[in-house]
């Protein structure tokens, strides 16, 4: 037997009640330090009623054809607008080693962060910074449901912060982002 619930949405995160959801899409990566590459991304923000909003995003490498391959990326974490101002803290923590917060500001549909603070464990890759964009798409004319894009800026490896990853997403229908299931 599952059990369901459903939670009311906490007053301070009203500023990014437009992010709820599951999103999905594909995106393009590349760097210095490796090839070009594209890939499939699920971004789920939801929330269980309390101050923050719980982040989930994977990623699998996409071959030529289009389709999911190997698992690429896995995080985690927690959006927190502290006294339901415009000022957001997202915190993120990866399998392979690293926490990031990340420090920013939230306008109307679009969230913009630069890192506070990286630590990483001996045996993670050097990255050092990050900037983050999170924003709808404009409006269309016919009323479509409005995409998700985003950029990653990363500074890792010797090399200066610089755009790594971005994507532009599509909200899945019917995720409203206030259901919790055990």
């Amino acid at each position: 037997m599952e059990i369901e619930f459903e939670y009311e949405l906490h007053p301070d995160l009203k500023e990014l009640e437009w992010l709820l959801g599951t999103w999905e899409g594909d995106g393009i990566g590349d760097y210095p330090t490796i090839e070009k590459f594209r890939f499939a991304q699920q971004l789920t923000l939801r929330h269980v009623g309390k101050p923050y909003l719980i982040h989930e995003s994977r990623t699998w490498l996409l071959d030529e054809e289009f389709k999911r391959g190997r698992v690429l990326a896995v995080e985690t974490g927690f959006w927190r607008v502290p006294g339901g101002g415009r000022e957001v803290e997202l915190l993120l923590s990866h399998p392979t080693g690293i926490q990031e917060i990340y420090l920013g500001e939230v306008t109307f549909n679009q969230v913009q962060l630069a890192t506070d603070a990286v630590v990483r464990t001996a045996t993670a890759k050097e990255v050092t910074g990050g900037k983050r964009l999170y924003g709808l798409f404009p409006a269309t004319e016919d009323g479509a449901e409005r995409d998700l894009g985003w950029v990653h800026e990363m500074a890792a490896e010797g090399q200066e912060l610089q755009v790594h990853l971005s994507a532009q997403l599509k909200r899945v229908p019917g995720v409203t982002g206030s259901e919790y299931r055990p």
